[in-house]
């Protein structure tokens, strides 16, 4: 029997919860210190940095697949297409970001490493379908006039994004509440788009949304 005939070996049962154990480390470590070293998190899964090396060859390859796991986890949980098709452009840039808050509220560190190099191209390719709603409510925000109209669709999504994003690092910075933190994405996203905050207010959901959950709009309370 020749090396290609013969059966791949699934992994020792030690080795595989070696890698799991190195992943949950690093989620309970980088959370509490973003700058955390690879002999910290090996630590703290009770294993060597000799042994780390055998599931991953750097920090970064670590860190990258625990980002991109974690990205594919919020993006299972963003509202779907039919979910927004309903919604006004306003409220469906609110629907996005109240429901993207809730998903990193309570992993801000983590979530503010996934969204920075080197690992944001890997996040990028995840959130790819997220993106497109943002540019999707952005289009039709611009052509109806709700929005403003000094940018293309595409520059309006980013500067959203950004937004988000800015957000994230302040109520990390600052502890803020999940409430606050809540409320002032939906402000800054639309701020952003350019709706005042006031209007900006009542498109804001009145609760944390998920693919199961309905949404009141302004429309659907008036």
């Amino acid at each position: 029997m020749t090396s290609a005939d013969q059966p791949v070996r699934a992994p020792r049962r030690d080795a595989t919860e070696n890698r799991a154990a190195l992943i949950e480390a690093a989620k309970t470590v980088l959370q509490q210190d973003p700058d955390a070293s690879l002999e910290t998190i090996a630590s703290a899964a009770g294993l060597s940095r000799r042994a780390v090396y055998g599931h991953f060859p750097s920090r970064d390859d670590l860190v990258r697949e625990l980002v991109t796991a974690g990205a594919a986890r919020i993006a299972a949980a963003m509202p779907t297409n039919s979910d927004l098709g309903v919604l006004p452009p306003a409220s469906r840039l609110a629907v996005i970001a109240v429901a993207l808050w809730s998903e990193v509220s309570h992993v801000r560190s983590m979530a503010r490493i996934a969204v920075r190099s080197p690992f944001a191209e890997s996040v990028a390719e995840v959130f790819a379908p997220l993106r497109a709603q943002v540019r999707e409510a952005c289009t039709l925000g611009i052509a109806e006039g709700s929005m403003r109209d000094d940018v293309d669709p595409a520059t309006l999504a980013r500067l959203v994004e950004g937004a988000c994003i800015t957000v994230l690092d302040e109520a990390t910075r600052s502890g803020t509440t999940d409430e606050a933190g809540r409320r002032m994405v939906v402000l800054s996203a639309l701020g952003t788009a350019g709706i005042d905050w006031r209007t900006a207010l009542l498109s804001e959901p009145v609760a944390p949304v998920s693919p199961t959950t309905t949404t009141t709009t302004p429309e659907a309370r008036a």
